[in-house]
């Protein structure tokens, strides 16, 4: 029977567009990824993937300024089973954009919303920059977690606005703000676990990396101070479920780390009420 899991990113939108050439070099070269990997996605397979390896909910990756026709169709059809995570906000015009995320918050089961520092073009802003504060503020007035990618990106574009140390302010600043760091934060991962001991409302999802990847550092780190404060995520199909799940549970660690690791500390975090998560 396998283990209970939430696979919290996930992309089923990569065959609605043809992808630019950096992602395409992205899949060949950074990932080794086959082909398929930005092939439209068959529902009733997704699910067998999900089914087989234990994922009962899996978030999936939405827009503001480009809205995913295939995440919000399977959302609609297996409410139970997925939710979303929402990006694509025009931060240089806030007021609009946080009027409309507010409203499709309201409309659709958003688990939260997402953010990539270095993926602005030439002009990047690293998160303690004002320019994110109308979303932190919105996102702690709703109470959605908000998702930043830490660590130097794949992609051929700079990373430094992604070094984890620029959320210390952050959490200064906006300790009601639930933020999450995702796709790891390599190579700062030092610095990712001093700020999840600092700050209470701060996590770290592995997503994009493959868990027998993980530094011994994380791990120990999830072992003692950290076993609430690690989420699981695959990237599929960049990582692929049935590779990345068996691998989590081949690492050496005891079964109730493991359970948060890839169920608890998700449903708490994005799932659970306000009320219900331990401060």
């Amino acid at each position: 029977m396998p283990r209970k899991v939430i696979d919290c990113l996930v992309n089923v939108h990569f065959g609605e567009t043809e992808q630019p050439g950096w992602m395409r070099a992205v899949r060949d070269d950074y990932f080794k990824g086959p082909k398929s990997m930005f092939a439209p996605v068959d529902l009733a397979h997704l699910l067998d993937e999900m089914d087989e390896q234990g994922v009962r909910k899996a978030i999936l990756m939405d827009s503001l300024s480009t809205p995913r026709v295939t995440a919000r169709k399977f959302v609609q059809a297996h409410p139970d089973r997925f939710a979303l995570a929402m990006g694509g906000m025009n931060l240089l015009r806030p007021v609009p954009a946080m009027r409309e995320l507010a409203a499709v918050v309201a409309d659709l089961p958003v688990a939260y919303a997402t953010v990539g520092p270095s993926f602005w073009g030439d002009a990047q802003y690293p998160p303690s920059d004002a320019v994110y504060y109308p979303l932190y503020a919105k996102c702690a007035e709703l109470a959605l977690p908000l998702c930043m990618n830490t660590g130097i990106p794949g992609p051929p574009i700079p990373g430094e606005v992604q070094n984890p140390i620029h959320l210390d302010r952050v959490c200064v600043r906006f300790p009601e703000l639930k933020l999450c760091m995702i796709h790891g934060a390599d190579p700062w991962w030092d610095i990712a676990i001093r700020l999840l001991i600092k700050y209470p409302n701060l996590r770290i999802m592995t997503s994009a990396w493959s868990p027998k990847r993980l530094p011994e550092s994380l791990l120990h780190y999830m072992r003692t101070r950290g076993q609430r404060k690690v989420i699981f995520g695959s990237d599929w199909p960049v990582l692929g479920m049935r590779r990345v799940i068996p691998e989590a549970v081949a690492l050496d660690l005891p079964a109730e780390v493991l359970d948060n690791y890839l169920h608890n500390n998700a449903q708490e975090f994005f799932f659970d009420a306000p009320q219900e998560q331990e401060q």
